[in-house]
């Protein structure tokens, strides 16, 4: 099997997790505040880690890799914050799409300078990957409605932090998968700390470990697949396949809670499945 299929692979595996962590961390935030839900899995999943490297006795990467990583999952968790704020603005179809595709094409202009220029099958595939998010992602406002630009901006912001996250779980990987996480999950669960101190939720905090503990170990073994696609690909295949998890929240929502998926959404998880295989050659 090729470098790059295998980077394919693990990513597909990756967006499939994530998608289920989304799914799981949905359901969470109809009882309890997204928030909680966010900052319970983040304080669990960091223990877990923990243990792990503990009990297997992994020695410490170098610094500068649990740098990298300390400052992915920072920021990205404050990412996620200001994605919840602009989808709490209203026109939530067109800001998860701009979120979307930023998230995957952020590292993609940066492999492009970085790693150089893909093939042209390549290149076709992340292609038709974006354009695959888009139509998976958005949903088409109610007509007469206006998308308020700040949520847009908000938007921009949180898909452009999420694309730097994942560039910086790229130089982190190196350090050996396991720490680089927890040092990722020791800043992430550190910043959601941050936000409830500054911004605590109104809402009664109670209801949300469950879900939270359930979402936050799917998104971590998500994100580990994800840094090992990276550690076998470049950094634009394994960013564009990941960023399609969007698809496994849909059809676990279809499966379980009976939502039918749009034409749209039914179409664009046709073309990610073609960008998969353009970018597995």
């Amino acid at each position: 099997m090729s470098s790059s299929a295998a980077a394919a692979g693990l990513g597909l595996v990756s967006a499939a997790t994530w998608g289920g962590s989304d799914f799981v961390g949905g359901i969470g935030a109809r009882r309890a505040p997204a928030i909680l839900v966010v900052a319970s899995g983040h304080i669990f999943s960091l223990l877990v880690l923990l243990a792990i490297c503990q009990g297997m006795h992994l020695a410490l990467p170098g610094s500068h890799y649990l740098v990298y990583a300390a400052l992915g999952g920072f920021e990205g968790s404050l990412a996620l914050a200001v994605f919840y704020r602009a989808l709490s603005m209203g026109a939530m179809g067109l800001t998860a799409a701009l979120t979307g595709v930023l998230t995957a094409l952020v590292p993609v202009l940066f492999s492009m300078v970085h790693d150089g220029l893909p093939t042209p099958l390549a290149a076709v595939g992340l292609a038709l990957g974006l354009i695959a998010i888009w139509l998976i992602t958005h949903t088409p406002a109610d007509s007469g409605s206006a998308t308020p630009t700040k949520a847009l901006l908000l938007g921009a912001l949180a898909g452009t932090g999420f694309g730097t996250q994942l560039i910086l779980f790229k130089f982190a990987s190196g350090g050996g998968i396991l720490w680089t996480m927890t040092s990722a999950r020791a800043a992430g669960a550190l910043a959601m700390i941050l936000f409830l101190l500054v911004m605590p939720p109104k809402a009664p905090w109670r209801g949300f470990w469950l879900t939270g503990i359930l979402a936050g170990s799917l998104d971590t073994i998500g994100n580990l697949f994800y840094l090992s696609a990276t550690r076998l690909g470049r950094l634009d295949v394994a960013a564009v396949v990941c960023s399609l998890y969007p698809a496994g929240t849909i059809l676990l929502a279809a499966f379980v809670l009976h939502e039918r998926p749009t034409r749209r959404q039914i179409a664009g998880m046709a073309l990610a499945l073609s960008a998969v295989m353009l970018l597995s050659i």
